[in-house]
């Protein structure tokens, strides 16, 4: 018998004709009305006992995997979260090592300032094309073996990069590293929040941020250690191929999403899945894994009697979708309008500006770098604890950073240069510490507002606008610069879209915090506005208190 299930397969055949009769809504399920959850239940764990006993050898090669289990299922929620995670090393590090491997490219490939422009901005534009490629690569491979995709794509554009006689070679390498990013950026949210349990959804998606940041300040310091090396700028951009191996290994111990399999009709793979990530001996988790079967039954009803171009209109006409396509792209984009790329991928030159050698505005970079990895950390411990409207209010943080960047800018080098510095330096460690805790929120927020059925492909679109803006502003930084100066830069252009979100936050951000994806679905059946009275009515309860 083989392992492979199939929608037609002996194993697929009952599951169906049971969820055909499934009718209860979510309401009753968590009531336990008119089903018995624990006989429905049953007969899913029973599905994945007869495949065991078929063999799970083809199942496994399949899923490119070599399944491991822990006997406490929170440790293999932990593990799958960080290796996943793991993943956003890569993004780190190939966003800040061009910070200081710029310094000896420039002069070794002699380039112009659009040519650097242009290979600093070229893996953004890349991880655009990844971010168009993630919905078909994770809807008909999976979440997991997507992530494996961008994988490979680093390693390739890691040895282009490093092996380029050219500034042409390093475009290439450059948008290769791109498209591994998009492909990454979009399916790790994604992967994890389809995992995990709600009380660690944000904690967990949080946890890629974090990695993120560590990447970032890695990339500083493998640029520190190479600085002086000669050809040190070719072991810079090619160091990515350390963490592209450890990440494959990682994968290779972790499940395809439960989420998935039951969407593409593998109940048995997926309840087998599902018992290694939670205890199913309890309720909520047998209730969780029936309204994921209810969902995605739904979903594929209707998938079923729509095309392709149907269910991306479904984004925009459709009231539930297009207002949590609207509220993640908002997100996203103060994310990155705020500067955080152009800040991350011009930091060295910057720091130089403001009055460091080149080798210790390398050095420097160490202090932004290190101020956004830590301020991730709180996010990972603490947002599921304050939630997600809380969380948000970071964004106030990092807005007087942009202020005190932007004086420090104003202030004479040749007669306060420590003020100068003094004001620069806090208004960086300010900016950094408090974007990397609200970064978190923009990796979260859009990996748990769609619908299963519209998850990949609102996903892309968020995933797009994230690295269209990091194009953007990194493309655009040196003209900007010029046009506004960096005070006006800083203050008058991030610090002014941050000051216009600080409000859209404030009306219309719902909490999320706690629930299933499923409850999330019912937040926004709910018309914005009705949202808005929400968090006033909330807030006004909170100020009399």
């Amino acid at each position: 018998m083989s392992g492979t299930i199939s929608p037609t397969s002996e194993f697929d055949k009952p599951t169906v004709e049971k969820t055909e009769n499934y009718s209860a809504s979510v309401e009753s399920v968590e009531l336990g009305e008119d089903i018995d959850v624990d006989k429905e239940f049953g007969d899913y764990v029973q599905l994945g006992h007869e495949l065991k006993s078929g063999g799970t050898f083809w199942t496994n090669l399949k899923n490119v995997e070599f399944p491991v289990t822990f006997k406490n299922r929170n440790n293999m929620v932990r593990f799958l979260g960080i290796f996943t995670s793991f993943a956003g090393i890569l993004s780190g590090v190939d966003q800040s090592i061009i910070s200081g491997a710029s310094i000896g490219m420039n002069k070794a490939l002699q380039l112009s300032d659009h040519e650097n422009s242009l290979i600093s901005s070229l893996m953004p534009l890349g991880a655009v094309a990844g971010s168009i490629l993630m919905t078909p690569l994770s809807e008909h491979f999976g979440r997991k073996r997507a992530i494996l995709i961008s994988c490979i794509l680093y390693t390739i554009g890691a040895i282009i990069c490093a092996a380029a006689p050219d500034h042409e070679t390093m475009y290439a390498g450059r948008f290769i590293l791109g498209l591994g990013v998009g492909i990454e950026g979009g399916s790790v949210g994604v992967y994890i929040a389809e995992c995990v349990p709600p009380t660690q959804r944000g904690n967990l998606v949080s946890l890629y941020q974090f990695f993120i940041a560590f990447g970032e300040v890695l990339g500083f310091a493998i640029a520190a250690i190479f600085f002086t090396v000669h050809g040190g700028w070719r072991f810079m951009v090619g160091s990515s191929l350390l963490f592209s191996t450890i990440l494959l290994i990682g994968l290779l111990f972790l499940p395809e999403s439960p989420r998935y399999l039951v969407y593409n009709n593998k109940y048995a793979e997926a309840i087998n899945v599902y018992d290694r990530l939670r205890d199913i001996s309890e309720r909520t988790s047998k209730v969780e894994f029936l309204e994921m079967i209810k969902n995605a039954q739904a979903e594929r009803k209707l998938r079923a009697s729509q095309s392709r171009v149907q269910v991306w209109l479904d984004l925009f006409t459709i009231p539930r979708n297009r207002r949590a396509l609207f509220y993640a792209v908002i997100m996203v984009s103060l994310g990155q309008l705020t500067g955080i790329n152009a800040v991350m991928y011009y930091l060295s030159t910057m720091m130089a500006n403001i009055g460091f050698s080149e080798e210790n505005a390398v050095f420097m970079s160490l202090v932004g770098g290190g101020a956004l990895w830590l301020g991730t950390i709180p996010a990972i411990l603490y947002m599921d604890r304050f939630g997600r409207r809380v969380w948000g209010m970071n964004l106030v943080g990092f807005t007087i950073g942009l202020v005190l960047v932007g004086v420090g800018y104003l202030i004479p080098l040749e007669t306060q240069r420590a003020a100068a510095l003094g004001v620069y330096l806090t208004g960086l460690i300010l900016y950094m510490g408090f974007f990397g805790a609200y970064a978190c929120l923009t990796w979260v927020l859009p990996a748990e507002s769609f619908s299963i059925g519209t998850r990949s492909i609102g996903m892309t679109i968020c995933s797009s606008f994230l690295y269209l803006w990091a194009f953007t502003v990194t493309y655009n930084f040196n003209r900007m610069k010029s046009a506004m100066t960096y005070t006006g830069l800083t203050i008058g252009f991030y610090g002014g879209i941050a000051f216009l979100g600080f409000f859209y936050q404030i009306f219309f951000m719902p909490e999320t915090k706690g629930k299933t994806l499923e409850e999330i679905d019912d937040i926004f059946e709910k018309p914005s506005m009705e949202i808005a009275k929400e968090n006033l009515r909330n807030m006004k309860r909170f100020l009399t208190k």
